[in-house]
């Protein structure tokens, strides 16, 4: 965590959860919190992500499959800007053709598989589509449900609709063009 005052782990109250610090940075993080966790699947949920209805049980229904390794969530924010309900409906398209959903879509996946791919790769941004990369090299099935999680529409209020959308496509171009993502957080803050 980043040690502010009003940091997450300050936040959280449930004695059920397993509180850890580590070093900066989401991947980071992200293994740290695999490292502790004594479960066979995995679940990433951002902060600012609500999961859908019953989602732990859609996990293990989409997981009975012993093919599919992965998945994620359909994509919507809660905001009733037409802009934005466009937006998530084309990344649960853009998530569905191309098998890598972000982050922001709540990804799971098997513990051991994430263990045998590598983890998350140690990069500033773009772990999340690095990891669903991982698995699509090693030929490993990717599941979108249609639940949808509900993510905050924050950094899209803040900045724009525009700015942000363009801003998203460049940086994922660019990291697909191999750009350094250490270069590339930069102009993601």
């Amino acid at each position: 965590m980043d040690g502010n005052k009003d940091s997450t782990l300050k936040l959280i109250e449930a004695k059920s959860i397993i509180k850890a610090k580590s070093e900066k940075g989401r991947s980071r993080q992200m293994n740290k919190g695999v490292s502790l966790s004594s479960g066979t699947i995995l679940l990433f949920l951002h902060a600012d992500t609500i999961l859908p209805t019953k989602a732990l049980e859609e996990i293990r229904n989409i997981l009975k499959n012993k093919n599919i390794k992965a998945g994620a969530f359909d994509l919507s924010f809660k905001s009733n800007k037409t802009s934005l309900n466009i937006i998530a409906k084309i990344a649960s398209w853009r998530s569905r053709i191309t098998k890598i959903p972000y982050g922001d879509q709540a990804i799971f996946i098997r513990k051991n598989i994430f263990e045998d791919i590598g983890k998350y790769e140690d990069i500033p941004i773009m772990e999340d589509v690095n990891i669903m990369q991982k698995l699509k090299k090693n030929n490993y099935k990717i599941n979108i449900s249609n639940k949808k999680v509900i993510t905050s529409s924050r950094k899209w209020d803040n900045k724009g609709v525009i700015y942000t959308t363009l801003r998203n496509w460049i940086l994922i171009s660019l990291y697909y063009l191999k750009v350094d993502p250490k270069k590339l957080v930069k102009f993601y803050n």
